[in-house]
């Protein structure tokens, strides 16, 4: 029975520094028993702090105590060795590693610690935290995770714990600190600072959610204008190849048509000397023939057969040609213009060729520009607003069917005749307005409109006044550009040439007008901007912004 009791009890004879069966027990004077051995290398780190502790009650010594032997803790101890050959060796998994906490009490390989003692300041791994569950008095220490940070919750100066927030120094401190270095400060407990600044820390939370959530929607941006930036150039390089293509294809079949030309002239040209040569060619064999005969005749001995030979060959050769065709002539009479067309014709190709160079350089030298108008034109509303530029309606120049607000910033279609003042700048056939202000450099404008239709446009200002000619109305001429919306279709006009645009007319417009680079962009204003229609040519004179309602309203928007 008496074993038995002991193999239950077996944890009470465990050395809470080694872990193990006690060796050589030892037993300090608040009762509890160590090994010699760990007790002593327990002690021997704390020399320097002239203090010395029980590991399992925290009791402290100003001396080092005397240890005495426990003969009879020793002799259970070792009966208990013999009987159950206890062994006590924790598995690997519970040793510390590198990165770990390592446990304060454990001597020798040091155990894996899994929470720290803000009481007693102090890292426990599983084993030497029992007391700490068990100990009434230790159980009303405050536990936490097991931290390397330990050392930073514990005041340097009076080695106690931080327990208050000076408000003054904005730091923690100790309760001693509160009556030295930091008396009269504005203090408060930390579970209580902790709890104001919870709800600052919330808030901040909140601020922070929302920096993300709007960086996420610029990055959003971002990546569709990325995305935009390269299927245009996509597109655009698609569509270069294409016309380069097709001028390749136009300039081959032109040289096979010049070529073509060349030959049939070359032809024609031809046709009367190879005919002549055919025929001379005939005549001198028939010549050879005849000498050939006369030849033969001049050796006969029949003086009657020369004679009727020699008179018909006579007569024969006076009264045609030797080929029955046409009278002889003399080679001298032959005449045949001999065309150098390989001169002539080089010197036009040549000029023609320095003429299309100097064209192609002219235009591609323009081309990186226009490119780089293109990419830094803005991908984002906000850029657009950057140039944004404030107009004004131009009382002089309304036609007498347009009513202007009081600050000239809307104008919309009246069925009765307004009184105004005859002016030199007024329309009196076509219902349009232009702004005051011109707009050049970089600028930026947006506008809203409502109604059967409206045309939104940049002129110069010489555009005419006067009459119902096309030359007077915006987009029939080369000297303005329109937007022409309406509740069924949506198309641009400039110099009399229509392009549909195959999409709804938005009420909400922008224009962005980049002088210099010649780039003209309508934009579809909503959450995101959507380019409706882009010209890109040289504008020579500065532009001024104009309306041509018709049954509509028009107002110039504030940039918001």
């Amino acid at each position: 029975m008496a074993e038995a009791s002991i193999l239950v009890d077996q944890d009470q004879f465990i050395c809470l520094v080694c872990l193990d069966l006690l060796k050589d027990p030892v037993t300090v004077s608040c009762g509890h028993s160590f090994c010699k051995e760990c007790i002593n290398h327990h002690w021997n780190q704390e020399d320097q702090k002239g203090v010395y502790s029980c590991p399992q009650c925290r009791d402290t010594f100003t001396a080092r105590p005397v240890l005495l032997r426990n003969t009879m803790l020793a002799e259970v101890v070792e009966k208990l060795k013999k009987k159950t050959e206890v062994q006590t060796a924790s598995p690997d998994h519970c040793y510390a590693r590198p990165g770990d906490v390592e446990c304060d009490f454990c001597t020798g390989r040091k155990h894996k610690a899994v929470k720290c003692c803000l009481v007693c300041v102090t890292s426990f791994c599983e084993i030497h935290l029992k007391p700490h569950l068990e100990v009434p008095a230790l159980k009303k220490h405050t536990l936490t995770e097991a931290s390397e940070k330990l050392q930073q919750k514990i005041c340097s100066e009076h080695n106690k714990l931080f327990e208050i927030y000076c408000r003054t120094d904005e730091t923690c401190i100790c309760y001693l600190c509160t009556m030295d270095k930091h008396k009269g400060h504005d203090t408060i407990t930390a579970s209580g600072e902790r709890a104001e600044k919870q709800s600052e820390l919330k808030e901040q939370q909140m601020k922070s959610h929302q920096r993300i959530q709007e960086k996420q929607k610029k990055v959003q941006e971002l990546k569709q204008a990325v995305n935009t930036i390269k299927l245009s150039a996509q597109t655009a390089v698609e569509d270069s190849e294409r016309i380069f293509t097709e001028l390749i294809s136009s300039m081959e079949k032109m040289r096979s048509e010049v070529k073509e030309m060349i030959r049939a002239q070359e032809e024609a040209e031809l046709s009367r000397p190879e005919r002549l040569l055919e025929e001379l060619e005939q005549e001198i064999a028939d010549l050879q023939r005849r000498v050939t005969e006369l030849e033969q005749l001049s050796h006969t001995h029949d003086h009657i057969h020369f004679l009727q030979s020699f008179q018909s060959l006579c007569v024969s050769a006076g009264r045609q040609s030797p080929t029955g065709k046409r009278p002889d002539f003399h080679t001298s009479s032959i005449t045949v213009h001999q065309h150098h067309f390989s001169d002539g014709m080089r010197k036009y190709f040549s000029d023609l060729k320095k003429r299309l160079e100097e064209f192609c350089e002219e235009e591609f030298n323009k081309i990186p520009a226009q490119v780089q108008s293109f990419l830094s034109e803005p991908q984002s509303r906000d850029r657009f607003l950057k140039y944004s530029c404030y107009l004004t309606l131009d009382p002089n120049t309304a036609h007498c069917y347009l009513i202007l607000s009081k600050k000239n910033r809307a104008v919309r279609y009246s069925v009765r005749e307004q009184w105004y003042s005859d002016h030199p700048e007024r329309f009196d056939y076509w219902p349009q307005v232009l702004c005051e202000e011109s707009v050049c450099g970089r600028c930026y404008w947006e506008v809203e409109w409502s109604g059967v239709s409206v045309s939104i446009s940049v002129s110069y200002k010489n555009i005419r006044r006067k009459g119902r000619g096309d030359e007077c109305r915006f987009g029939l001429i080369n000297q303005s550009w329109s937007l022409q919306c309406s509740s069924s279709a949506l198309c641009f006009y400039h110099n009399n040439i229509k392009t549909d645009l195959r999409v709804p007319a938005p009420s909400r417009i922008g224009v962005y007008l980049d002088h210099s680079a010649g780039t003209l962009s309508f934009y579809s204003v909503s959450d995101t901007m959507k380019l409706l229609h882009r010209v890109q040519t040289t504008f020579t004179q500065p532009l001024f912004a104009g309306f041509g309602p018709l049954l509509s309203t028009v107002k110039l928007c504030h940039p918001k």
